[in-house]
């Protein structure tokens, strides 16, 4: 488990414990700063452990206008979003190697099929994601490394109070709980593109069918 708070990591860890007899172990690592990705790959790569799967789930977004957003947070956005997972999946790639039906989830977002006004840096950083783990899922099927790019829409969680996005149309028309995007993605992990929830499903065929100017003016209009 691995995130900037530690003190949530090891409530999550004791409740792992205590429910599933899951030993977790804590690691805090600041993903926006290149060292913390390196550092954390250097201890998981030193620690030994057997590594069955890659999760990189860390990642935020910020709603405004490029002009107007901090351009030091859109930056710490890119770090997080793309350079930190690409670093950390090439860093334990020969450890999952090791590891018969190994995994890599790669975290995109059902922004990663179009462009996304006042949210241009997070949507741009998530089509990223896609392509990536798209392009990887096919180099690595012959190393018995299955990748995958998650693409959830609205969730249940602190990512749209963090992006102030908990008024958006996007929001309030309903999310999908957490548990059910986790639970979908395992499911589906072996697939190059899992995208959970009909309604997630129906949104990013639609808009394959629709010219791309609609599209994101569609995306602008429910993150307004």
């Amino acid at each position: 488990l691995v995130a900037r708070r530690e003190e949530r990591l090891n409530a999550l860890a004791a409740e792992l414990k205590k429910q599933h007899g899951i030993e977790a172990i804590v690691l805090k690592a600041d993903l926006a700063d290149q060292a913390g990705a390196d550092a954390l790959a250097r201890r998981i790569n030193e620690g030994g452990w057997p590594l069955a799967g890659l999760i990189n789930n860390a990642g935020f977004g910020d709603r405004g206008a490029f002009a107007d957003l901090a351009l030091e947070r859109q930056l710490a956005m890119i770090q997080v979003n793309i350079t930190s997972l690409v670093s950390l999946t090439w860093q334990l790639l020969p450890a999952l190697r090791k590891q018969s039906g190994s995994f890599v989830i790669n975290v995109a977002s059902t922004a990663a099929f179009q462009a996304g006004p006042n949210m241009a840096i997070y949507y741009a950083t998530k089509a990223f994601v896609l392509s990536f783990s798209e392009a990887l899922h096919e180099e690595l099927k012959g190393a018995g490394v299955a990748v995958s790019a998650l693409c959830p829409g609205a969730t249940a969680s602190e990512f749209a109070q963090e992006a102030h996005m908990t008024d958006t149309k996007l929001f309030k028309a309903g999310t999908m709980t957490a548990e059910d995007v986790v639970k979908k993605s395992l499911a589906q992990r072996r697939n190059a593109i899992v995208i959970p929830g009909l309604r997630n499903l129906l949104m990013v065929w639609s808009g394959k069918l629709s010219p791309r100017a609609v599209t994101r003016r569609l995306a602008g209009w429910l993150q307004a």
